[in-house]
Formats: structure tokens, C-alpha cells, sequence
């Protein structure tokens, strides 16, 4: 928190003053501290980190406008500078023990912090700020804080004031004896702007205020405290926070007689005959570059990180947590230091490096990663996807990520899966740009042309489901009418990726036009659809704030579907009403008419479901999953669709969506298919939405040579969907305190995900198994760190935890109704909270306390419907 300075001023009788006005021949002498503290958000200031700093301040009248008595000229000089740790401790844990300010600062800091400067108050607003551009920024900032503290006002009210923090809008009040200035510090702006992740339920969130106290006696301000604070917080535990503290308080000590005005015209002449040398330097607080002495280079901190990248170690918290430690000397680094650690990686890390080179989303990195992929070669596959993936997760992509992008789709590509993935990665660096307000940068305006005109130009259909995608992950408003259009196409994956497609979309962006389409898919209006269409249909009609109408013939087509779509149906409506979404009140409006809602409807037998439940609930964060599971007649997996959410704040993030599909497999055990679906091609394959982002499906076999072949030689092992490093996390910033200090927030979390999915079928057994396995590993760290070049001091709060999530289907087709039994499983999985606070010297001097807090969060097998339980209980007892 930060304290406001006010020069003690005097009002003339001969009018109200605008501002501080000074007596001639008069030296007002202040005692000042300032101290900075930095802690864990609840932290009290015994345990934090952070020190004070002590000083007297003359301050004298330089020069007035003979005109205007509130055009002065002031005098302000710094003395007697003591350093201080902020609250008592032992001489141990005492970094300062011993010290002095010339120790501290060094002779030359000292002597610059020390020297006279001068401020031009104009109506009580800083006009100009004068010192040396000799001088070092940490130097010149803390007196820029000091002069700020000049400005006031003596009326209620706004105004727009530049001091030290930027330029901010500023509000008054005025009471006798009392003046409270409170900064509304989230309208200042400064040169300094950092960034943070798009993503509001992985973000971080900061609470500021700042509010200056002036107690005014005989027309003099006796005492002036000012109090600033900062906390920040990851949203999703906001346990994990920290908070940096200031604190400003100046008292009058007395006066005494002081310089006589100088003689001059103006401002400019006095300044020029006090000191040549001096210069009007801006009040606004300029860039601290800070430099680490002895710290190690990029290679050298990647050579002690390795074997914590190796895949053996990406299930375990040790491998985010370098992955972030990685980044972090990455940002610093050039590209030719960046280089030498992609070609000195062995090639089991070198994909982990890759992840954290590109997540690192600077100027070098991206450089380094172009040179060293090469995209015409086929081998370099694994390293290309992840480079895209990586893009396709950026924190805070620019435009120049997205021109990469469409440099590498428009040049030669060896791959034709990494070719689909460019493209498809390109929508999600469109919508994330869209996001920050960037949408009419060049690139995005030309990459958007070219998504949303390929569809219609293209012949070939892994091509257009290629742009489908792409636009699906882009979010553009301009693409609902294309995909309306597609969502009656005859090619059941084109009209399944319109209409997943069409259910990411706000609500009111579902015209009239877009629901009367979607209802004639379901109802086959015009022409008769897959199943996994017609249901995909369903949950857009039931997500887009579904009429009455649109409801009741939803109920009243319930019994004319085929059997297992009746039973997924009945599942679905079930599940919206036990979960209470959106659609239940109008569905409970129309399940009043005993028409569509009587038992013949409400009877049928089947084994596909849907359920919805929740997977944690917590004050910070809720998180949802849904299981959706549709059959054909014959008892195969016709789709398969499992979906995590998180919300936190309002704003909702779609963490994981894993689609398993299966086609054309009816011939392996002499059934029927079902209408609508004799010619389809033999197929499985799955698709997987990770934190908003569609990923390159994957495909399990395609045709029925392949499937003969791929069945002979199933193993029983599950195919990697996506496996790597990703950035979840990404927030910087640079707090200006009002003192000059600056603080520097940076909050990072970093995931190792690992999922794949399988499906096996046993001819002998009768009997199918899918399984979808999700491994992770969370780390989130947030360091604030108050470092003035001679003086640092900084707390780290982080949480970690390493866990794992198995979504197994088991389908035993020997009779019918078959036997379907759902597993959805988390293990026991440990949360470790850490915190760490640090003092250091540039001597090298320092003190660095350690505390943390673990506990075991039990396993359990995730609740379904209790069908499902008495379903598994036949299953696995027929196995037995």
C-alpha cells in the first residue's frame, strides 16, 4: 500500500488555493518511510517479506509565478536514508543485519538518491518533474514517487492526475481536517503492459486499491499515510495467491527558516541557473531492466532440468514444474541460446522441450522453433504436431504465430495429418486473436477469408471436414450459416462437425433460421440421417433455449425413434431434468400433456444413456463431466462422448471432450444395421476437444480391410489421442507502487496430459470394450517479487497434484437388451500446497523461508444412473 506525500502547504488569505502553495523563506522538514511487504494473500506483516525504507525530506520554495500564487517551483531533497527490514526479526533471518544504506545502495546510489531535485506544481498538478538522466531508473522512480505525493486537491472531486503510477483518474474528498484521495488504479495506464491468458477460469485475478489519508491542522497537512495493496489470485484456487503490500507515511517534524525565492521569468531560466545538468525527465516512472548476476545460462539450466523432461517422469508434478522453470529462462533468452538446447535435447526430451520453447510465445522462440523444424520431412511428425499443439494452446498468441501458421499450410508439408492439424490449429489462433480484439489485423482478416470460403471450394472430403474444423475451433459468427448448411449434408461427418459445431455458439447467435434447420435434421424433414446426427441434432435443439413447441415434439418423437435412440432420448430429457440445465423448466411445461408424456413413451428399454454429474464443487471452481453413450440396434458403440467443464466466475471452460465414434460394424456379427445406415464404411475413431481447442482426429481403422487386419492384430493397448506439456496458466504483469518501487507478478500453471483411447472387440466372447485413459500432472505457481537492483524481496505460492481419470465401456452383444456396464474412476491423487518468501542482497546476502501443506484426496468410482450399476453387477458376474 502506498502513501501519499503532501508538501505542507499554507492557504493564503488572500484566496482559496488549487493546490499546495509553499511560504518564501521557509524549509519544511518531513520524516518519510516507505516499506514494501509481499506475502501469501491472508499473510500477516510479521511473517512477511519486505523492507522499509527511512529518510528526512527538505522541502522549500525554489521560484513562483509573480502572476499566479499556484505556479511554484519546488525544492525536494532526500537525507539521513536508513534501510530497515519491514517487521521485527531475528538477527538470522535478518538479510539487513549489519548493513548500512551505503552497503545497501553503494556509494553512487547513495550519493544520487541524496541529491537536490525539483518538481513544477502548477495548481497543485505536476507539471514537470526535474532530475538527471544520469542517473539509475531505480533511483529516479523513488524520487518520482516522493514528488507525486505533491499533488492534491483541497475540493471534492475527479480528476485526471499523471504521477509515478501513469496517468489515472483520481478521486478527492474533502472534510475538515481531512483530505482521502483514492486512486482508481485500474484506469491508469502505463508503457508497461504484460500480459495474461485468455481463458477467465485458468486466469488470474487481481484486486487493487489504493487510498491516501491527509489530516490537515491550522490550514497545514500535519500527516499524510497512504496505503496501497495489490492481491492476486488463481481463479480456479484462490488459495493460491499473494499479495504485495506499500505503505507511505510522512509526518512534519517542524520548520525553520530556509533559501530565499531566485529571480526569474519562468520556469525553464530558474532551472537552467540552478543546475545546467538538470533535466525535465517525466514524472511517469520509467522501465527497470533487471539483471541476474551469477545466474545460470539457458544451457546450463536446461542440462540440470532433463531427466526431469523424460517421458518416465511426465506423470509426476516434477515434470510441469520444470516445464515452467524452462519457460521462464526461455523468455530470456536469444534464439540462438535456444537453438543449442533443441539440438543438445535427447530425442526421448526433445519433444517436452519443444512444447515449452513454443509456449514460451516470444520473438526468439518462435524464430528458433521455424528454423528448426523442418515441415517437408515426414520424420519430424511427433515434433511438428507438437509445435502446433502448442500454438493451438497459446496463453497470449500474436498475429506473427498466426502468419507462421499460414506460411508453413501454404508452403510443402510432407504429412498430410500435419497439413489438417496446421489448419485446424489456425481457427484457434483466430478465435483467441478475435478474443483480445484483434480480429482486423491483417493475417486474421486473410486467414478468416480463406476459412470460411474452403469449405464450398474443396472436392475432397478429408479437406472440407479439414476447414469444418477449423472454422468449429475459430468461433466466427460469419461461419453459423455455413455450418447450418452443412448440417443437412448427406455425409454424416460433415453434418456431426456442423452441428457440434452450431452447440459451441452463444445462445443468441441461434437465429430462427439456424433451430428450423437443425429441427427438420432431427425430425428427417427432408432426408433420413445417421443416428449419431439425429443425436447430435437433439443436444442442440436442448442447449439453444428450446421452445415449447420444440420440446413437446422432441417427447412426441420419442417412441418412433429406433430402439436405442428411444432409450438415449428418454436418457437425455432424464438427465436435463435431474441436473436441472437450462431446457428443464420448459421441458417440465410440456411433459404436463399426458400425450407426450405417458408411459408407453416413458417404457422403452435400451442401453444408451446420457448423464450428467458433478465431479467437484468447490466456492472457486465448479466442474461438471457428462456421459453420453449411444448404441446401435445390434449392440456396437455407435458413439461414445464424454465431456468435462470447469466455471469459475461466471465464465465457463470446456476442459476435455473425448468422441469415440463407430460405423459400418454390424457385418462382424451378422446384424441388421439400422435405418439409415446400410452403406456406411466400416470405421472407429475418436476426436478430442482439450480446454476449448479441437484436436486432428484420430482414427482407429477406416474400412473393412483395415479393420480385419487391425482386429488380428489388436494388442489391447490404447492409441495416444494427445500426450505433452501445455501452458494453462500465463499471467505477467509489472505493478507500479505509488512509491516508485515496482512489483513484478508472474503466475504460471503447467499440465502434463497424456490421454489415449482404445476399442477392442472379441468375436469369441461377444463382447466390446472401450476405454478412454486420461493421465495428468498439475503445477500452478505465482511468484511477486519487489526487486530494486541492490534490494529484493518476493514470496512464491504454488499447488501441485498428480492424478488420473479411466473411462471404460464394457458391451457384452450375446442377447438383447445386451449388457452395458460404464466405469468412470479417479485414483487417490495427492495435493502438495507450497510457500516460499525471500530477501537477497546484490552482495549475495540472503534469507529464504520454506512451508507446505500435503493431503490425500481419496479415489472413487463416479456415480451413474443406477441402471448402469445393475448393469455392471450382470456383467462381471457372467465374466466371472
Amino acid at each position: 500500500m502506498f502513501a501519499y506525500f503532501f508538501c505542507v502547504f499554507c492557504v493564503s488569505s488572500g484566496g482559496a488555493a488549487a493546490g499546495p502553495r509553499l511560504n518564501n523563506n521557509q524549509l519544511y522538514k518531513f520524516s518519510y518511510t516507505t516499506e514494501v511487504l509481499v506475502d501469501k494473500t491472508k499473510g500477516s506483516k510479521e511473517g512477511s517479506a519486505g523492507y522499509r525504507i527511512s529518510s528526512d525530506v527538505d522541502v522549500n520554495l525554489v521560484w513562483r509565478d509573480p502572476s499566479s500564487k499556484d505556479d511554484q517551483l519546488i525544492q525536494l531533497v532526500i537525507s539521513n536514508v536508513r534501510l530497515n527490514p519491514a517487521s521485527r526479526r531475528s538477527e538470522k533471518k535478518n538479510v539487513l543485519h549489519g548493513s548500512t544504506a551505503e552497503s545497501v545502495l553503494g556509494k553512487t546510489k547513495l550519493a544520487a538518491l541524496t541529491k537536490p531535485f525539483l518538481l513544477h506544481l502548477r495548481n497543485g498538478k505536476a507539471k514537470a518533474f526535474y532530475s538527471y538522466w544520469a542517473e539509475p531508473a531505480t533511483i529516479k522512480n523513488l524520487k518520482r514517487g516522493l514528488a507525486s505525493l505533491l499533488q492534491v486537491q483541497l475540493k471534492t472531486g475527479k480528476v485526471i492526475e499523471n504521477d509515478v503510477s501513469g496517468r489515472c483518474i483520481v478521486e478527492y474528498k474533502a472534510v475538515k481536517g481531512q483530505v482521502t484521495r483514492t486512486k482508481i488504479l485500474e484506469t491508469c495506464k502505463t508503457a508497461e503492459t504484460g500480459f495474461t491468458t485468455h481463458s477467465q477460469v485458468m486466469g488470474v485475478s487481481r484486486k487493487s486499491s489504493s487510498v491516501t489519508v491527509f489530516t490537515l491542522e491550522d490550514g497545514f497537512i500535519r500527516s499524510a499515510v497512504a496505503d496501497e495493496t495489490h492481491s492476486l489470485a488463481v481463479n480456479t484456487r484462490r488459495s493460491t495467491a499473494a499479495k504485495v503490500v506499500s505503505k507511505q507515511t510522512l509526518t512534519l517534524v517542524g520548520t525553520e527558516a530556509g533559501p530565499l525565492e531566485v529571480a526569474g521569468k519562468d520556469v525553464a531560466g530558474v532551472v537552467k541557473s540552478i543546475d545546467a545538468k538538470l533535466a525535465a525527465v517525466g514524472i511517469v516512472a520509467e522501465k527497470v531492466k533487471s539483471q541476474c548476476k551469477g545466474c545460470p545460462s539457458l544451457f546450463e539450466h536446461w542440462q540440470t532440468q532433463q531427466k526431469l523432461l523424460e517421458p518416465a517422469s511426465l506423470s509426476k508434478a516434477t515434470a510441469p514444474r520444470s516445464f515452467l522453470a524452462l519457460i521462464q529462462g526461455i523468455r530470456k533468452a536469444s534464439k540462438d541460446e535456444i537453438l543449442k538446447v533443441l539440438k543438445s535435447a535427447s530425442k526421448t526430451s526433445l519433444p517436452q522441450v519443444v512444447d515449452a520453447v513454443t509456449s514460451s510465445q516470444t520473438t526468439a522462440s518462435l524464430d528458433a522453433m521455424l528454423e528448426f523444424l523442418n515441415f517437408t520431412d515426414t520424420k519430424g511428425f511427433v515434433l511438428q504436431e507438437r509445435f502446433l499443439y502448442a500454438c493451438g494452446f497459446a496463453s497470449h498468441p500474436n498475429e506473427r504465430m498466426l502468419q507462421a501458421l499460414l506460411d508453413i499450410s501454404n508452403g510443402k508439408i510432407g504429412s498430410t495429418d500435419i497439413k489438417e492439424s496446421v489448419v485446424i490449429i489456425m481457427g484457434a489462433l483466430v478465435h483467441k486473436l478475435c478474443q483480445k480484439g484483434e480480429c482486423n489485423l491483417p493475417t486474421v482478416v486473410q486467414v478468416k477469408k480463406l476459412l470460411l470460403d474452403s469449405p464450398e471450394s474443396r472436392q475432397v472430403e478429408s479437406e472440407v471436414q479439414m476447414y469444418l474444423l477449423a472454422l468449429k475451433n475459430s468461433m466466427l459468427p460469419e461461419a453459423i450459416p455455413i455450418f447450418t448448411k452443412y448440417a443437412e449434408s448427406e455425409l454424416g461427418s460433415y453434418s456431426t462437425i456442423a452441428l457440434t459445431a452450431l452447440q459451441r455458439y452463444d445462445v443468441k447467435l441461434m437465429t430462427n433460421e439456424v433451430k428450423q434447420t437443425v429441427n427438420r435434421v432431427y425430425h428427417q424433414n427432408r432426408r433420413i440421417y445417421e443416428k449419431n446426427v439425429r443425436a447430435a441434432a437433439a443436444d442442440v435443439i436442448l442447449s439453444s433455449n428450446p421452445s415449447y413447441m420444440e420440446v413437446k415434439n422432441l417427447l412426441l418423437s420419442i417412441g418412433n425413434l429406433p430402439h436405442e435412440m428411444n432409450k438415449y432420448m428418454l436418457s437425455k430429457i432424464q438427465d436435463i431434468l435431474r441436473f436441472q440445465l437450462p431446457a428443464s423448466k420448459v421441458i417440465q411445461k410440456a411433459m404436463r400433456d399426458m400425450i407426450s408424456h405417458n408411459y408407453d413413451r416413458f417404457a422403452k428399454v435400451g442401453s444408451s444413456s446420457a448423464f450428467s454429474g458433478f465431479m467437484a464443487q468447490s466456492a472457486d471452481v465448479t466442474s461438471t463431466y457428462s456421459l453420453d453413450i449411444l448404441y446401435s440396434g445390434s449392440g456396437i458403440l455407435r458413439r461414445s462422448n464424454m465431456n468435462i467443464y470447469g466455471a469459475s466466475k461466471g465464465a465457463t471452460l470446456h476442459g476435455l471432450q473425448v468422441a469415440i465414434e463407430a460405423q459400418g460394424l454390424e457385418s462382424l456379427i451378422a446384424a441388421t444395421p439400422d435405418q439409415g445406415e446400410e452403406d456406411l464404411e466400416s470405421f472407429a475413431g475418436m476426436s478430442a476437444l482439450l480446454f476449448d481447442v479441437q484436436l486432428r482426429p484420430v482414427t482407429f481403422f477406416k474400412g473393412y480391410s483395415d479393420l480385419m487386419s487391425k482386429m488380428f492384430s489388436m494388442s489391447g493397448e490404447p492409441m495416444n489421442v494427445v500426450k505433452g506439456l501445455i501452458l494453462l496458466t500465463d499471467h505477467s504483469e509489472v505493478i507500479q507502487l505509488q512509491s516508485g518501487l515496482k512489483a513484478s507478478a508472474e503466475f504460471q500453471g503447467g499440465l502434463a496430459i497424456d490421454i489415449s483411447g482404445g476399442m477392442e472387440i472379441s468375436l469369441w466372447y461377444r463382447e466390446s470394450k472401450t476405454s478412454v485413459n486420461n493421465r495428468g500432472a498439475l503445477v500452478v505457481t505465482g511468484n511477486v517479487t519487489v526487486d530494486m537492483d541492490f534490494m529484493r524481496a518476493g514470496v512464491e505460492v504454488s499447488f501441485e497434484t498428480e492424478a488420473s481419470l479411466d473411462f471404460i465401456t464394457t458391451v457384452q452383444f450375446s442377447e438383447y437388451p445386451f449388457l452395458v456396464c460404464m466405469q468412470m474412476d479417479k485414483t487417490t491423487f495427492p495435493v502438495s500446497e507450497y510457500l516460499t518468501k525471500y530477501e537477497s542482497l546484490s552482495s549475495g546476502k540472503s534469507v529464504v523461508s520454506h512451508k507446505s501443506k500435503k493431503q490425500l484426496v481419496p479415489g472413487s468410482e463416479f456415480p451413474l444412473h443406477q441402471e448402469n450399476s445393475n448393469m455392471c453387477k450382470k456383467v462381471f458376474d457372467s465374466s466371472w
